[in-house]
């Protein structure tokens, strides 16, 4: 009878345990967002944006996550507010981040309205 609560009690540890890893692995995945997005621009259309190849590239999602929330719809909503001006994140996140790079001969995404924005 000892024997099979020592079992019993052995079993139960070991399931709490895997659960518990469960837990915390779950807990630590992020969610990446998308892939790729079409980001709303305006008048001077839409911008495709490689979302993971910035996420490899730049290893933090700080360097843009710093100015808007990650979360879908965040720039449109917070221009709306008036919390972002209307070319905040382009002046400020992708155009000096693209200069800098560019700058320091390292691969950079496009600097001209052009190379980004998409007519309707």
């Amino acid at each position: 009878m000892k024997r099979v609560g020592s079992i019993l009690f052995i079993l139960l540890m070991i399931a709490l345990i895997m659960e518990a890893a469960l837990a915390i692995s779950v807990a630590g995945t992020d969610n990446n967002g998308a892939e790729e997005m079409t980001l709303d621009a305006g008048k001077k259309g839409a911008v495709w944006f490689p979302h993971r190849q910035h996420q490899d590239n730049l290893g933090d999602c700080m360097h843009c996550h710093s100015v808007f929330p990650k979360e879908a719809g965040a720039i449109q909503k917070m221009k709306a507010e008036g919390a972002l001006k209307k070319k905040q994140v382009m002046k400020k996140v992708c155009l000096s981040c693209h200069r800098k790079m560019k700058k320091m001969k390292k691969p950079a995404g496009p600097t001209s309205c052009k190379k980004c924005h998409r007519k309707k």
